[in-house]
């Protein structure tokens, strides 16, 4: 794993996650380790309204921690009710937070790749809804990371288990003197609490 990614990650097992929010965390951690058990791979799709922030921001940690922690055959996606853009400041926090980004297009949904090692295979990162074809179709986890999602989406087709593990907006602070530090604030809480459910994993 990178260096700089290594301290950050040290710096998140220090991250206290609140009982409160574990109790929200345990059903995940008990479907993941029940696929474990199973010996079956483990798709996780997280899905928010736009595709731009928070599901990618777990899409990403999800898929790190799980390399981190020695979890296999966990496959990490993301998607939204409608498909518009990874935000850029999603990609310049996780760059920061020692994240190698490759922007691959430059279209108005751009494509990045994302890697957390140098010899693994890069996270693929894009705005898309949550039924793409890029997507799992059947036995996967559905992961609602937005209030919105989670309401606009009483049903996720294919889902064999559905999570609403949910965040609040860093959009919220777009254009201010905090932006940069919001950001990187969601991006930590994220990370803190998928090492918290993948540290579960045995």
């Amino acid at each position: 794993m990178f260096e700089n990614l290594s301290k950050t990650i040290q710096f998140i097992a220090e991250i206290t996650v609140s009982e409160e929010r574990k109790v929200v965390l345990k059903p995940l951690a008990d479907y993941i380790q029940n696929k474990v058990n199973a010996n079956e791979e483990i798709r996780l799709n997280f899905i928010c309204t736009h595709n731009s922030r928070r599901s990618h921001l777990s899409q990403i940690w999800a898929q790190t921690m799980a390399f981190h922690f020695g979890i296999q055959n966990v496959y990490c996606y993301s998607g939204g009710t409608e498909a518009t853009a990874l935000f850029s400041k999603v990609a310049e926090t996780l760059a920061n937070q020692g994240f190698q980004i490759q922007q691959l297009s430059q279209e108005q949904n751009p494509v990045y790749a994302v890697k957390f090692d140098g010899n693994e295979h890069p996270i693929i990162g894009f705005s898309k809804t949550y039924f793409d074809d890029f997507n799992p179709k059947n036995n996967f986890a559905a992961i609602m990371t937005c209030s919105n999602a989670d309401e606009g989406c009483p049903m996720v087709f294919g889902a064999d288990a559905r999570f609403p593990i949910k965040y609040d907006d860093p959009k919220a602070f777009d254009g201010t003197v905090v932006m940069n530090e919001k950001y990187a604030e969601r991006s930590l809480q994220i990370a803190s609490e998928l090492y918290f459910v993948f540290s579960q994993i045995k």
